[in-house]
């Protein structure tokens, strides 16, 4: 493809947030230009990537070789957000959209579909890819897709990740070539500004407002940093980006470092991410190539260079100071503020500092304007929000929304509600910062301020759903001991005040509380809020405070009838057979480890509590409903 054909399509591509819609309205025309009939797109994500889309792409490139065709292209791409369903496969013009595919699904639609005068292999398809009468539902009317508005990811399972090309037309580097000459600082921070772009890191500060204190700042150098140290459990949203579109990070931090004063950047990326690792390095070197980053960018005079930096996975390396300080190859432990980043940050420069998500929604607001992009979301948060969606839901995956989406529409219309009917009881969002919205928030927007203001907070957008089978007081322990394993021990409050609310915690959830525990946690928490060095410990006791108040219930009954209601908490359950249901098959005693179950064949069975050791194993292997947890 020439570079005139390149622009031509990045032209025409005017819409940013419907990108999947106009990629198949071009895919033709696309074809036409390129020669290729048709074009099949293949997650090569990490969630897909465990899932072995690789071998999927292997055998499809086999059988295509096997079959005789050379007109159709296979594109590996990033990951299209609903990992539920990977290895994801679509082929276009048609849009089909296969999922949970395998080297011999991939085999079978090359066989049937992609040849020539093939058609769409039906029994392959995502089950909600079909009408009634059989006929295929246009790729953007999936309902998880439907109610999302990307952004963020607005390239992501579009283009070839590693195709610096692609992300050209796609739009990726229009926004730097329109800052760089048609726009001077100064208006760049305005426009930001004017957005209303918060950080969506987790502390949701006004990200033009960061870029002007830079700017302010006085110093001999400054520096623009990427925070992509992703340590929340379960989240992966910023993984995802590095991985479908790094080429609007790199530009993202080029028009910072030109509205800012800077001339050399970081990308703090975790070692874990090897996809994610890789394929920036190739976007640096293929943008260096294409005179987008290094000296004299696109003739402008401006120069900015980015190097990435590997983190080996500590979670207080999220932490703004900790992160810098890694970066100078020190140990990665908070500093005290002030002085803020902005005024002594890497190096002891002024540094900017956002995360991938927040870069990743730059450069449509420098295209397309910050009128438009304020009039997306609420007043006080615009713009889109990515949330990683998961624990009990069905559609487990990356969705973006517009800010002030309801949880409800997010856990039902986009996640497809809760595995096996059950009731929706919980959801946490903010990792192990943040708190627990219980079900009678069903309705709250989501937002910066409206989470905040019921004990939760946005965080960088994990959002894991809770079942009625959940323990709340298990899940901020677990949420505790995470916190008190990541400590980086620098501080007290932190190092010490962790571990004490995990000893409570767990002596609460052995049926060894007290009811002054209760007043203990308050106390602790409040002395570790305060006197923390960084949010690692002012907010580890949020998950517990949190699920304190809204389920304060489960922690009573923890303590004063020695039951865990949810049955989660081993020590306050026991195993019992229902005679009535028990047929004597045996199989329970048969997979007892201990040895705990007594009967005769064709008789009801009894446990042994003294015996039993809570594996559960019994219940897991009878086939009658017979075992139940009390």
């Amino acid at each position: 493809m020439t570079c005139e054909q390149l622009e031509k399509i990045a032209a025409e591509k005017a819409d940013l947030i419907n990108v999947r819609r106009i990629v198949r309205e071009q895919a033709e025309k696309l074809a036409a230009n390129t020669g290729y009939r048709k074009q099949v797109l293949v997650c090569g994500g990490t969630g897909c990537t465990s899932s072995h889309s690789l071998k999927v792409i292997e055998q499809l490139e086999t059988s295509l070789k096997e079959l005789g065709i050379d007109d159709v292209l296979i594109v590996k791409t990033g990951c299209f957000g609903l990992c539920a369903l990977g290895p994801i496969m679509i082929v276009y013009p048609e849009g089909a959209f296969y999922s949970q595919m395998t080297p011999e699904h991939a085999k079978t639609v090359a066989e049937k579909h992609l040849v020539k005068g093939g058609a769409i292999v039906k029994e392959l398809l995502y089950a909600q890819t079909l009408h009634s009468d059989g006929s295929v539902i246009p790729f953007a009317e999936i309902p998880f897709y439907k109610h999302q508005m990307r952004i963020a990811l607005r390239n992501c399972g579009v283009i070839a990740a590693e195709n610096i090309d692609e992300a050209i037309a796609a739009g990726d580097y229009f926004a730097l070539k329109k800052a760089l000459t048609s726009m001077t600082p100064d208006e760049v921070i305005a426009e930001v500004k004017a957005a209303g772009l918060r950080g969506r890191g987790g502390a949701g500060f006004p990200t033009g407002l960061k870029w002007q204190f830079t700017k302010d700042a006085v110093g001999d150098k400054k520096y623009v940093c990427c925070n992509a140290d992703e340590g929340d459990p379960g989240a992966f949203m910023d993984r995802s980006v590095l991985e479908g579109d790094p080429h609007t990070v790199l530009e993202a931090m080029t028009i910072a470092g030109y509205a800012v004063g800077a001339c050399e950047g970081y990308i703090y990326v975790r070692a874990e991410y090897p996809i994610a690792v890789e394929r920036l390095n190739i976007a640096i070197n293929q943008a260096r190539e294409y005179g987008l980053l290094g000296e004299n960018i696109l003739g402008s005079g401006f120069s900015f260079d980015i190097h990435v930096r590997l983190g080996a996975g500590a979670f207080v390396c999220g932490e703004e100071t900790a992160l810098m300080a890694s970066i100078e190859g020190h140990r990665g432990e908070p500093r005290p503020r002030p002085p803020f980043s902005a005024q002594c940050g890497v190096f002891g420069k002024p540094t900017v500092l956002n995360n991938v998500e927040t870069w990743a929604s730059v450069s449509p607001i420098i295209l397309k304007g910050s009128k438009w992009f304020s009039s997306i979301g609420t007043e006080k948060s615009k713009g889109t929000k990515v949330f990683a969606l998961g624990g009990k839901i069905n559609n487990v995956g990356l969705v973006e929304v517009p800010m002030g989406t309801t949880l409800g529409t997010i856990i039902y219309d986009i996640g497809g509600g809760i595995p096996n009917g059950k009731k929706f009881k919980a959801a946490q969002t903010g990792g192990p910062s943040g708190g627990c919205i219980p079900s009678e928030y069903i309705d709250i927007p989501m937002d910066f301020d409206n989470l905040v203001s019921i004990g939760s907070m946005m965080g960088s957008g994990g959002l894991i759903v809770m079942d009625e089978d959940t323990c709340m007081v298990d899940i901020a322990k677990f949420y505790l001991e995470f916190t008190a394993d990541e400590s980086c021990g620098k501080c007290v409050p932190c190092r010490v005040g962790t571990k004490r609310l995990l000893e409570i915690l767990t002596r609460i959830t052995e049926g060894k509380g007290e009811e002054e525990d209760l007043q203990k946690i308050k106390d602790l928490a409040q002395h570790m809020k305060s006197s923390s060095l960084c949010a690692l410990g002012q907010s580890a006791p949020n998950p517990v405070l949190s699920a304190m108040e809204h389920f304060g219930d489960e922690y009573v009954a923890h303590i004063r009838d020695k039951k865990c209601p949810a049955h989660v908490c081993k020590s306050l359950l026991n195993y019992y057979i229902q005679p009535d249901k028990c047929r004597g098959c045996t199989l329970c005693a048969r997979n007892c480890p201990a040895g705990a179950i007594d009967g005769v064949l064709k008789s009801p069975h009894e446990i042994d509590v003294t015996k039993c050791i809570k594996c559960g194993q019994c219940m897991a292997h009878c086939k009658f409903g017979a075992i139940v947890k009390r």
